[in-house]
C-alpha cells in the first residue's frame, strides 16, 4: 500500500510533464505568429492597394470609354453632315443649269419642303426670284414696272401745286380716274386722294385710298398702288384723330410687311416699317422680325456675290454661315454662267433637316450634337458644357460651316455603373480579408492558375494577330495598287490577283483553324467518315503545300508507294492534320529547306510521317506541346509566329478518328511527328 502512495505522484508527476510537453509542441512559436501576422498585414495592405489601383483604374476607364464615344459620334456626325450639304449642293448645281421656266418651277417644289426660316434664291442677270413666296421682305434691286408719261398728269399738277386751284384739279383727275390703263388710273387715284386731303375731304380721300388700294401690285410711282393707298390711308386717319382704326391698319400694315407682301429695296421696307411702327408706338409685335430681316441681308450678300461672280472675280459655288441682324445663317450657293441656285438656311432647317439626320447615326453614343460659328456662338443645339464632356471638330478642320460639338448627354449613368463595380470590389477585398486566414493557399493556388491561363491566352491572341496581320498587310496593299490603278502592266496585274487569291486561301485556313479549335473546345466538331485513300489525301495535301511554301524556297518530298488500303476519315479533319504537321515542320526548320513524308501501312495501321531537320523539342516539352496555346521555348526564344493549337486540333481530330499522334525528335536533329489510323476492314 505504501509503495502504491508513493508511486502515485510520480505517474502524476510523469502524466504533467507529458502534458506540458504536448501543449508545447503543439502551441507556435513566437515569431512564426508575428511572422504570420506580418504577411498578413502586408497582404492585406497589398490587396487595399491593389483595390484603390482598380478604382482609379475603373474610374479611368469610365472616363475613356465616354471619351471614345464621343469621339466615334463626333466622327459620324462629321460625315452625315458633309454628306447632307453635298446633296443640297448638287441640287442647287442642276438647279442652275436648267432654263428659266424649268428652274423656277423645280425650285417652287423644292422650296416647299423647307423651315419657315430659310429661303431658295435664283439669280440671273437683272433678276431676282426667292421661294417660296414672302420668305424675302426686301430685296437688292426693284422689279421692273411700266411708267406713265409725266405729260399725262402735268396739267393738273399745274392746277394743284402752282394754281391751287383744287376744283379744277379734283375735276380733271376725276377724268383720269375713268382711264381703262390701270397704270393712269392707280397715278390719278393717288393724286386724287392727295388733292382731297389739302382740301380737308376727307371722307372723299379715304374713300379715293380705297379704290387705289383695290389695284393691287399695279405700280404708281415704282411702288404697289396697295401700299402707297395704304399710307397714304394711315396718314388720313392719323391727321382725323381715329386711333382705333389707325391702330388696326398700321397692325395690318406692319404683318404684311413681314410677310413679304411686296418686293420693295431695304430703303423702301425701312421708311414703311418704321412708318408702321412709329404709328403704333413703337410697340409692334417683332417675332420672326429679326430672321426675316437676316433673310434679305443674306439675299443681298447673294446679289453682290453674283455680280463678283458675272464679273469673274467672284467664287462660283460656296458654303458660309454668315450672322445677319444676330441671326446665323448658312448660305450655299452654286453658279453656272447665266443662273445662280443659293440657299439660305436658318437654325430651324439645320436644325429639323441635318441635325435630325445625325441623330440616327449617333444614337446608342449617349450625345448630343451641337453646332456653333467659327466665333463660337451658338447655331444649333445647346453648345454649352464642359470641355471634358464634349468632342470638338473645328471647322477649319472639317471644311464644315460650323464647329460640331459631340456632348455626353447622361455621363451619370457610366459612372454610376462604375461605382457599383467599385462596391462590389470592396465587398469583395472585405470578404477576402475575413477569409484570408483560411484559404490564403487556395486563393494562392487558384490565382497562379488563372495567371497562368491569362498569360497563355494573352499570348494565344498576340499570335493570332501577328498571324493575321501579315496576309490581311499584303491584302490591303495589292488591293490599294489595284485600286489606285497603279500597275505597270497587265502581268502585273495577274501577278497581285493571284497573290491576293494566294494571302486568302491563307487567311481562309487560319481562319478555319481557329474555328475548328472553337468547335473542338465546344465539343462541336463534327466529321463526316468515309473510306478515303490515306495516300491520295496526304499526296493532295503536299502538292498543295507545296504551292505556297515554294514561295519561301521549302521542298517536300513525298515517299507514297501506289495506293494505300482505305481508312474510314473526315477529308476535311484529316488534310487539316497533315497541313498542321507540315506547317509546322517549315516554321521550325529555319536552317533546313527540306521536309520528308511517308506514307506507309504497318500492320493494321496506316501510318503517315512527317519528319524535319528544324529546331527539335526537348524531351521535357514533347508531351506539353500538344496542349492548347503551349509552344515550345525555342519557338518563343526565336519569335516564331505560332497560335498554339495547331497541334492540339490535330490530335483531337486523329483521336476523333481512333487513331494516336506521336512525336520523336531531339534538340537540333529534328522531328518527326506520327500520325497511326486505323486500317478500314
Amino acid at each position: 500500500m505504501t509503495r502504491l502512495r508513493r508511486g502515485r505522484p510520480i505517474i502524476e508527476l510523469i502524466g504533467t510533464l507529458v502534458s506540458r510537453s504536448l501543449k508545447g509542441w503543439f502551441k507556435p512559436p513566437r515569431h512564426l505568429l508575428v511572422l504570420f501576422l506580418a504577411v498578413v498585414v502586408l497582404l492585406t495592405a497589398t490587396l487595399v492597394w491593389l483595390s484603390w489601383q482598380r478604382v482609379q483604374q475603373d474610374r479611368a476607364l469610365a472616363g475613356q470609354r465616354l471619351e471614345e464615344r464621343r469621339e466615334a459620334a463626333a466622327e459620324l456626325a462629321v460625315a452625315a453632315l458633309e454628306k447632307s450639304l453635298l446633296e443640297v449642293e448638287e441640287r442647287l448645281s442642276a438647279l442652275s443649269r436648267l432654263p428659266a421656266g424649268e428652274a423656277a418651277a423645280e425650285a417652287y417644289t423644292y422650296a416647299a419642303g423647307l423651315a419657315g426660316d430659310s429661303v431658295l434664291v435664283l439669280l440671273r442677270a437683272g433678276h431676282l426670284e426667292a421661294f417660296p413666296a414672302g420668305r424675302v421682305v426686301f430685296y437688292p434691286i426693284r422689279a421692273g414696272a411700266p411708267s406713265v408719261p409725266a405729260s399725262t398728269f402735268a396739267g393738273v399738277e399745274t392746277l394743284e401745286f402752282l394754281r391751287e386751284d383744287y376744283p379744277r384739279a379734283l375735276a380733271g383727275l376725276r377724268q383720269l380716274v375713268r382711264s381703262s390703263d390701270p397704270l393712269i388710273r392707280a397715278g390719278a387715284l393717288l393724286r386724287l386722294a392727295r388733292v382731297l386731303r389739302k382740301s380737308e375731304q376727307w371722307r372723299q380721300a379715304l374713300a379715293t385710298c380705297e379704290d387705289l388700294a383695290k389695284l393691287g401690285t399695279v405700280p404708281v410711282e415704282g411702288l404697289p398702288a396697295e401700299l402707297v393707298a395704304r399710307q397714304a390711308r394711315l396718314a388720313l386717319l392719323e391727321r382725323l384723330e381715329r386711333r382705333e382704326e389707325l391702330a388696326r391698319e398700321a397692325s395690318a400694315l406692319y404683318r404684311d410687311l413681314q410677310t413679304g407682301r411686296w418686293r420693295l429695296t431695304r430703303a423702301e421696307y425701312g421708311f414703311y416699317l418704321e412708318e408702321a411702327l412709329r404709328r403704333l408706338g413703337g410697340a409692334g409685335p417683332r417675332e420672326g422680325l429679326e430672321s426675316a430681316m437676316a433673310r434679305a441681308s443674306a439675299v443681298e450678300f447673294l446679289w453682290t456675290a453674283w455680280q463678283a461672280i458675272r464679273q469673274g472675280e467672284g467664287d462660283p459655288q460656296g458654303r458660309r454661315l454668315e450672322w445677319f441682324s444676330a441671326q446665323p445663317l448658312l448660305v450655299l450657293w452654286r453658279a453656272s454662267s447665266e443662273t445662280l441656285a443659293a440657299l439660305v438656311a436658318g437654325p430651324g432647317l439645320v436644325e429639323s433637316r441635318w441635325l435630325a439626320a445625325v441623330r440616327p447615326v449617333v444614337r446608342g453614343h449617349g450625345v448630343r450634337i451641337a453646332l456653333t460659328g467659327t466665333d463660337g456662338r451658338a447655331v444649333a443645339g445647346q453648345a454649352e458644357a464642359e470641355p471634358s464632356r464634349q468632342a470638338l471638330r473645328l471647322a477649319s478642320v472639317t471644311h464644315l460651316p460650323w464647329n460640331l460639338h459631340a456632348i455626353t448627354v447622361d455621363a451619370g449613368a457610366e459612372l454610376a455603373s462604375s461605382a457599383a463595380r467599385r462596391r462590389v470590389l470592396l465587398s469583395g477585398l472585405s470578404l477576402v480579408a475575413v477569409l484570408t486566414l483560411a484559404g490564403g493557399y487556395f486563393a494562392w493556388r487558384a490565382m497562379s492558375r488563372e495567371l497562368a491561363v491569362s498569360r497563355l491566352q494573352s499570348d494565344f491572341v498576340s499570335a493570332v494577330s501577328h498571324e493575321f496581320r501579315t496576309p490581311l498587310t499584303a491584302l490591303r496593299q495589292l488591293s490599294e495598287l489595284l485600286v489606285s490603278g497603279r500597275v505597270a502592266g497587265d502581268q502585273d496585274r495577274q501577278e497581285y490577283y493571284e497573290l491576293i487569291a494566294h494571302e486568302s486561301q491563307r487567311l481562309g485556313r487560319l481562319v478555319e483553324g481557329l474555328l475548328n479549335f472553337g468547335r473542338v473546345e465546344a465539343g462541336a466538331l463534327e466529321f463526316r467518315f468515309e473510306a478515303v485513300d490515306p495516300a491520295a489525301l496526304v499526296r493532295e495535301v503536299v502538292q498543295e503545300f507545296r504551292r505556297e511554301s515554294g514561295t519561301r524556297g521549302y521542298q517536300v518530298e513525298l515517299t507514297a508507294d501506289g495506293p494505300a488500303p482505305p481508312v474510314r476519315a473526315d477529308r476535311a479533319g484529316l488534310s487539316c492534320v497533315v497541313w498542321n504537321l507540315l506547317d509546322n515542320a517549315v516554321k521550325y526548320s529555319p536552317d533546313s529547306f527540306t521536309v520528308w513524308v511517308e506514307v506507309e501501312r504497318e500492320g493494321p495501321w496506316i501510318v503517315i510521317r512527317v519528319r524535319d531537320r528544324g529546331l527539335g523539342i526537348p524531351p521535357g516539352e514533347q508531351t506539353e506541346i500538344f496542349r492548347k496555346f503551349v509552344r515550345g521555348q525555342a519557338a518563343r526564344a526565336r519569335s516564331i509566329l505560332g497560335t498554339g493549337i495547331g497541334l492540339a486540333v490535330a490530335s483531337q481530330i486523329v483521336a476523333a478518328h481512333g487513331g494516336n499522334i506521336t512525336l520523336q525528335s531531339r534538340p537540333g536533329e529534328g522531328s518527326t511527328f506520327t500520325v497511326r489510323l486505323p486500317i478500314t476492314d
